[in-house]
């Protein structure tokens, strides 16, 4: 059996991996080579993320190309690895995996492990919170 945490050496090797989520990346995530869009494209890129409807099968593929699209801009060197962190909306997922795929990017998953925190507050009461310690990527599976 191999070392107990070996993504911790593949965490290193990382150059950058885009932040293609509604969610700004945790700390833990940036540490691990997590970056933003553009600014530029931002506004964009959470336009497309966001379904306030039930959207149709050609939204969904229309809205998965154009993300990939703007992935693909926000990377400034076509280096060997480029890797996308996708989350959200599980219906678009496998879509806009494939979009990723196709334009020679590897889609992401964050994997984070619950905690349970206890703190002692300013009135003596034991305080439980549940924090998410982000442990690595999962990527994607291609289907071909």
């Amino acid at each position: 059996m191999g070392p107990k945490n070996n993504n911790h050496s593949r965490e290193k090797k990382r150059m950058s991996i885009l932040n293609l989520t509604q969610h700004e990346p945790t700390a833990e995530q940036t540490r691990a080579g997590v970056r933003n869009p553009f600014k530029s494209k931002i506004g964009e890129i959470l336009s497309l993320l966001n379904f306030d409807e039930i959207p149709s099968k050609e939204e969904i593929i229309e809205r998965a190309e154009r993300l990939a699209e703007l992935a693909d801009q926000c990377y400034e060197a076509p280096g060997p690895v480029r890797e996308v962190m996708i989350g959200g909306a599980g219906f678009l997922a496998s879509q806009l995996e494939q979009a990723l795929f196709d334009r020679n990017m590897i889609p992401v998953y964050s994997f984070s492990r619950r905690e349970s925190v206890e703190t002692l507050s300013g009135d003596g009461e034991v305080v439980k919170t549940s924090v998410y310690r982000h442990l690595g990527f999962v990527p994607a599976i291609p289907k071909w």
